[in-house]
This record gives structure tokens, C-alpha cells and sequence, in this order.
């Protein structure tokens, strides 16, 4: 793993976003997630955590922690950590009047805003979206729901699950033969964030142009139907239900996991000419001659009897005999690996995938983190902070932005 352990501080908080004011009311993944994007590209990012439940939900979403110098779990889940870094935490009741007025004013400096409460949470607060723009007009507020700011589920509490099941995903994820399946992680949240992230850097992009900001709404069901890419298209373009395939594709034949003498592989043939490459190493070059399988349309119509051609011959291979075999001729084809056997590559190495980041207080002075994957000629992705403690900036952050003097 790739050690490039950063000293956190001011002076080395540089980025493209450098000056941006984020105020974080968000918790659990899609909300933190387009935080922490922006404070990956240098943007001050400051979450506010109820001190009432301890802080965010997922700093108690166990049984992975990180230690504390004395060997004890800390308040830094694995989950919590997958999305908070660079950030500052500051310990804030919104329910109290003073809660109010911290958040307020802490607004008053903001550029950005980002809060995913159910629609009109915030309200009886005074921090929804009308109210802080109207105070402020070039405030970019983002709100995250489950189903959104309207329609008839509006109501409705939105979690990586339900998102899933609602927005059809699962329908077409996992064994033909078994129940539907949803991805392993929570991937409707973290596309949201992804989403919410491109939507909040418009609407800075349209800010700066007129000074006028504006209110940014997504939903988690929204972002997941609009993931499904060309198994919507296929849809809406037939009329026809898209069916559980496993890992094969609904579009590409063959394009599938493989199982060998010792395994599983994956197989990607694109096109014809790779198709017939592959009918040669494993020895079946009448397959690509013939009319049933020559061309990808001609072999999607007859999947299940090419099937049956080459699932046997593949089985009497070793999966790194035929990896290198099909590499040599130009075959996509590549290893099922375990997440051990991903971050600990020489390709993740290579590309910084395994962040080490100081972590004051920590077992062994730092914490492992996911990279961000943006490479920047310029303005490089820094790891100035490591995921916060619970409230552990609240003086700092209410003296520098507030003038706040600590109470006696």
C-alpha cells in the first residue's frame, strides 16, 4: 500500500476549491459523500453533529473502528471514516435556540450548504432552504431526500435499501435462479453524492457568473433511475422487462464471469474479431464460423447454446493459463479479486489508491482511507484532515468564523 502519510494543517490545504465555505448538516453516506468530495478539492468543510445522539449515525456503524492510542474503539468507524475526511466536526444542537443561532450564522458565512433531513425538516428550525436563501441570495443550498422535496412518497424515510428495491436495480442484480440482490455497497447513496456534488458545482459556476445562488434538490430514487443507464434504455426503447442475467451482460455475448479447473475469471469479448481470437485459444474455431455465433446480434439471439459450447472447455483450464492465453491475443479477460487482493495490487499501489493519513490520538499516529480517483495536472487532491472526532473543532471553528470567545 501506497504510504503518503500528509501533516493536516492550514498551510497545506490547497485545491481548486480553495476559499469555499461548506456548512455540512448531512449524516450517514450520500450527503457526507459530496462533502467530502468538495473538501478533497479544498474547500473548508464544516459538519455539524448533534451532540445529543453523539454525532453522525455511522460513528457508532461497527464493528470496524479505529483505535485510540490506548488500544479502545474511538468514535471512527470504518464508516464513518469512508466519508469524512477532510472535514472539521463541530458539536451543535440545532433543536436549542443557541444551536439556531451558531447555524445561522455560520450560514451568513457559507457558500455552500448541504442537508439531507426529510422535506421540511428543517423548517420549524428556521435552516430550511426558503428561509436561508432568502437571508442570503447567493447561498447554493442542497437538500438530499429519499424521494425527493415532491410527489406522492415524499414522506417516506430514504435509505441505500429502499432505493434500490424502488428505483428497479435489483430487479436485474444477482442469480437468475435466486431473489433479487443489491449491490454490496450502498451505491444509490454514493451516486447521489456524486450527483449532488456536480449539481453543487454548477450552481457555484452559475453563482459566480451573476451572484445569484439557488436551491439544489436530489433524490436518492431519482439518481439510482437515472444509473440505469442502458438497462433503462433497453426498457424504454422495447417495452420489453430487462431479466437477472448474474454477471452476464444484456448486451454483450460472451461477457460474463467463467468458472476454470481452479476458479472463476471474467470474459469481455466486444466485438467479432476479439470473439474469434477467443474460439482459437480455447480450440473452437468452427463456433466463430458459424452463422449462429459470427456476430454479437446473432450470438445474444442464441446465448444459452454458445452456452453450452464453451462453459465445458472452459472448465479444463487453469484460470492463469487462460488469463495469459487470452491477454496475448488482445481477449479482455481478467481476475475476480477480493478487496485484499484489489488495494493490495500493484496497479492500486501505483495509483495511490491506499491514502495514510496523520490521525492525532489514533493507534499508531494515522488512519487508512480510500483515495479520491481524481488526478489533477494542477490542483491536486490533498488529505489535509483526517476524519474528525466528535466536536473535536467546535471552539476553534466558533472563534475563526464566529469571534466566539470561549465561555468561562
Amino acid at each position: 500500500m501506497t504510504d503518503v502519510s500528509e501533516k493536516m494543517g492550514a498551510s497545506e490545504t490547497t485545491g481548486a476549491l480553495d476559499g469555499l465555505f461548506v456548512l455540512d448538516l448531512s449524516r450517514i453516506l450520500a450527503g457526507p459523500t459530496a462533502t467530502q468530495m468538495l473538501g478533497d478539492l479544498g474547500a473548508t468543510v464544516i459538519k455539524v453533529e448533534n451532540p445529543k445522539t453523539g454525532g453522525d449515525d455511522t460513528r457508532g456503524w461497527g464493528p470496524n473502528y479505529a483505535r485510540n492510542e490506548d488500544g479502545s474503539a474511538s468514535d471512527l468507524s470504518a464508516y464513518f471514516m469512508s466519508a469524512n475526511r477532510n472535514k472539521q466536526s463541530i458539536a451543535v444542537d440545532i433543536a436549542t435556540a443557541e444551536g439556531q443561532d451558531i447555524v445561522r450564522r455560520l450560514a451568513a458565512r457559507a457558500d455552500v450548504i448541504v442537508e439531507n433531513f426529510k422535506p421540511d425538516g428543517l423548517v420549524k428550525y428556521g435552516l430550511d432552504h426558503a428561509t436561508l436563501c432568502a437571508a442570503h441570495p447567493e447561498l447554493v443550498y442542497c437538500s438530499i431526500s429519499g424521494y425527493g422535496q415532491t410527489g406522492p412518497n415524499r414522506e417516506k424515510p430514504g435509505y441505500d435499501l429502499m432505493a434500490q428495491g424502488f428505483g428497479g436495480i435489483m430487479s436485474i442484480t444477482g442469480d437468475p435462479e435466486g431473489a433479487p440482490t443489491k449491490v454490496g455497497v450502498g451505491i444509490s447513496d454514493v451516486m447521489c453524492g456524486m450527483y449532488a456534488t456536480i449539481g453543487i458545482l454548477t450552481a457555484l459556476r452559475h453563482r459566480d457568473k451573476t451572484g445569484i445562488g439557488q436551491h439544489v434538490e436530489l433524490a436518492l430514487i431519482d439518481s439510482q433511475m437515472a444509473w440505469l443507464i442502458n438497462e433503462g434504455l433497453n426498457f424504454l426503447t422495447s417495452g420489453e422487462l430487462p431479466a437477472r442475467r448474474g454477471n452476464a451482460h444484456p448486451n454483450i455475448v460472451p461477457y460474463d464471469a467463467f468458472e476454470v479447473a481452479d476458479g472463476h475469471f471474467l470474459l469481455a469479448v466486444g466485438n467479432d474479431a476479439q470473439f474469434a481470437r477467443f474460439c482459437d485459444v480455447i480450440k473452437v474455431p468452427d463456433l466463430a464460423a458459424s452463422d449462429d455465433f459470427k456476430t454479437n446480434l446473432s450470438r445474444i439471439q442464441n446465448r444459452d447454446v454458445l452456452m453450452t459450447h464453451i462453459k465445458p472447455v472452459l472448465k479444463t483450464w487453469r484460470k492463469d493459463d487462460i488469463l495469459e492465453a487470452l491477454r496475448a491475443v488482445k481477449v479482455p479477460a481478467g481476475p475476480i479479486n477480493t478487496i485484499q487482493e484489489a488495494l493490495t495490487s500493484e496497479q492500486a499501489n501505483a495509483r495511490g489508491t491506499v491514502r495514510s493519513v496523520e490521525a492525532e490520538g489514533i493507534e499508531g499516529g494515522h488512519v487508512q482511507l480510500l483515495g479520491n480517483p481524481l488526478k489533477f495536472s494542477a490542483t491536486p487532491v490533498k488529505y489535509n484532515r483526517a476524519p474528525p472526532r466528535f466536536g473535536q473543532d467546535t471552539q476553534e471553528v466558533l472563534e475563526t468564523w464566529l469571534g466566539d470567545k470561549p465561555k468561562q
